[in-house]
């Protein structure tokens, strides 16, 4: 199987040093002028929410995906959401422009965020958002000598006025700390003579490996949203609990079953998952005794009820499963029943007992589009040959997707500890996408290439032959790849996880196979591999996907588990797409009534004043896009489905 670097093997770069590379001599490196100096205390340039924005057509598909997903993370873990623009005077819009950069606030008439080459990162996307929202960089703070030191002799000369700290008068800190964890702090060789040497440290030395990181929202990044938007809860994030409270976070106990779940503490058999057994004075968790009574007997314990957005959510749980092979955790959704009372169950999804008694994560999708609760129903299978139970530990329930595809490896520090081939390689299970392509992974504890690369965990995606090769179209191009080593903190909003991200594209080609694509059908292209019975086509790796020190930070590496979540997401042409939702929605081919007049508005508003937006009919991955943006924001289905009818109907017109 032949790889390519997706990174070319190089540490990745940040926000000052593509820029400057581009030739940009920006305002702290990455702010555009004209900069209104009191953005941060003046509430005029605060924004309206939702904030408007558009996708130029000069943005490849991966930027566009990236800028999706970084939006989804303002609405997942702030108040901070958006919409696709339609008109209003304010709004953003993202064009590869040369660099990465934004303005300081609201700009009042329009204004770009530049995701050029090098920016199309999640966390460099989620920087320039945060200038946009009022945000200057951390380390510019009034009070910032009490906290880092700036060594001004390291420093280009050029670049010294970019170390220059505010006046109270002009910007405020919201009364909080100095945070060396945000992700509006330079980085320590920013502006740096010599790579080697930083020119900023902190003055607590612990944290100098934590300035600059681009990973995701600290707790006081959330803090100063939370504050300067006058908000308290994030958009799509309906419930979590690590059980850690008496209350359960609302869940109640089934008075009609035959058992009760319990709210359990840590003991010598079995540790929760929160705090892994380690706090004398904590780890609870819900346990479902199986080793007593009857065979079939069950105990239910379901949510409060609960009122989403949007029309899917995923439900993520931890979960163990230690007493018989035959014990069944059931989840369930009770929905209104049509007269305004929640009642009506669905049953979702049946995970099993079997040999592994470890903890494992669950994905769970559901569809509650009016008011609903979730529900675990436990079921004993064995209880003669049960010495345990099922427990259940940190759940989330968020108005997100699922992810598609979910690796857990045990014991992960023995591999990091012991592995020093540097051809020691891990494969996954065969994935399939919604699309039906079959895809998976390979992991190197420890990378090839170059000698610190040994420091280094190499992750690498391929397809593989699958059950529907013989009916997909090959190549399989213009679909976005997202892997991302999950952080298993309790709280959703505590996490940063390490994600990244390319799209299969047709420069992607084997050198000395006639410039064959990687992704052809595997069937043809790739090596049988028994360990799945397919065959494992060529693909592209990340040599330095994340360091050893990093995995050992947080929570990547929890109870010893490394989890990584994959997403291979499809673009589909417009005809094809257009049949799949006729033929899921028993409609015809036809415009859409009695909404086509306002979307028809709508369009022809956005292609007369933005011509190079997003809304364009020519292009399928725009569709798609937009569909995506626009659902995100809208909850009727009615409106969802008349908006999407009608741009198919269009791309389809222009087609034929």
């Amino acid at each position: 199987m032949t790889i390519e670097d997706a990174d070319s093997g190089e540490q990745e770069t940040d926000i000052t040093e593509i820029n400057e590379a581009a030739g940009l001599d920006l305002f702290e490196g990455d702010i555009a002028l004209p900069r209104e100096r009191n953005a941060l205390r003046n509430e005029k340039r605060r924004w309206k929410l939702p904030i408007p924005f558009i996708l130029a057509d000069n943005l490849d598909l991966n930027a566009k995906g990236v800028i999706l997903k970084a939006l989804e993370g303002f609405s997942l873990k702030t108040c901070v959401g958006f919409k696709p623009y339609e008109g209003e005077k304010s709004f953003i819009k993202f064009q590869n422009l040369k660099g990465c950069w934004s303005f300081i606030g609201n700009m009042k008439n329009g204004q770009n965020i530049s995701v050029g080459k090098g920016c199309e990162k999640k966390g460099i996307v989620t920087h320039e958002l945060l200038h946009a929202l009022g945000f200057y960089h951390e380390q510019a703070r009034t009070d910032r000598d009490d906290y880092v030191k700036i060594w001004w002799n390291r420093i280009v000369p050029d670049h010294k006025k970019d170390f220059k700290r505010k006046s109270n008068r002009f910007v405020t800190d919201l009364n909080t700390q100095y945070d060396y964890e945000s992700m509006m702090h330079y980085r320590p060789s920013t502006f740096s003579k010599n790579e080697g040497l930083p020119t900023i440290t902190a003055k607590i030395p612990e944290f100098n490996s934590i300035i600059g990181q681009r990973l995701d929202f600290s707790r006081t990044d959330l803090q100063k949203i939370y504050q300067m938007y006058k908000c308290t809860r994030p958009l799509t994030l309906l419930d979590q609990c690590d059980f850690e409270s008496a209350d359960v976070c609302g869940l109640v106990q089934e008075t009609k079953d035959a058992a009760d779940w319990l709210h359990k503490k840590t003991d010598f058999k079995h540790q929760d998952h929160t705090l892994n057994g380690k706090c004398n004075d904590g780890g609870y968790f819900m346990f479902f005794d199986t080793s007593f009574g009857k065979a079939g007997e069950t105990a239910v314990l379901k949510s409060r009820i609960l009122h989403p957005r949007r029309t899917q959510q995923c439900l993520q749980f931890f979960f163990r499963m230690t007493g018989s092979p035959k014990d069944r955790l059931f989840i369930w959704v009770m929905k209104d029943d049509g007269s305004g009372t929640v009642r009506a169950l669905h049953k979702i999804q049946t995970l099993q007992g079997d040999s592994d008694k470890n903890w494992k994560i669950a994905h769970v999708i559901l569809r509650g589009q009016e008011k609903f609760r979730y529900l675990f129903e436990g079921q004993k299978g064995d209880p003669e040959h049960s010495s345990g139970g099922i427990l259940i530990d940190d759940l989330t329930l968020s108005e997100t997707r699922c992810p598609n595809a979910v690796w857990l490896i045990h014991n992960f520090s023995l591999l990091l500890n012991s592995s020093e081939d540097y051809a020691a390689k891990l494969k996954s299970p065969r994935f399939y996408n919604p699309e039906g392509y079959g895809y998976g992974m390979m992991l190197s504890p420890r990378s090839s290439g170059k000698p610190d690369h040994k420091k280094h965990v190499l992750i690498s995606f391929h397809l593989a032959s699958g059950e529907n090769d013989d009916v997909l179209e090959w190549p399989a191009l213009n679909r976005q790849v997202t892997i991302t080593v999950l952080d298993q903190h309790s709280d959703v909003k505590e996490r940063w996880s390490i994600e990244k991200s390319f799209t299969t594209d047709s420069a992607h080609v084997l050198k000395g196979i006639k410039n064959a694509s990687r992704w052809g059908n595997p069937s043809v292209l790739g090596k049988f591999d028994p360990s799945c019975d397919c065959r494992r086509g060529p693909g592209l790796e990340w040599r330095r996907f994340v360091t050893h020190e990093q995995l050992r930070q947080r929570n990547y590496l929890k109870n010893d588990d490394l989890i990584i979540l994959a997403d291979f997401e499809g673009v589909m042409s417009s005809h094809k797409h257009c049949e799949r939702v006729c033929t899921s929605c028993k409609c015809e081919k036809k415009t859409p009534g009695r909404h086509k007049v306002r979307h028809k508005q709508n369009f022809l508003l956005h292609k007369r004043e933005m011509p190079d937006s997003t809304y364009s009919y020519s292009s399928s991955s725009n569709i798609y896009l937009l569909f995506l943006a626009y659902t995100s924001n809208n909850k009727g289905w009615r409106q969802r489905q008349a908006f999407l009818l009608y741009v198919l109907y269009e791309a389809a017109s222009l087609e034929t």
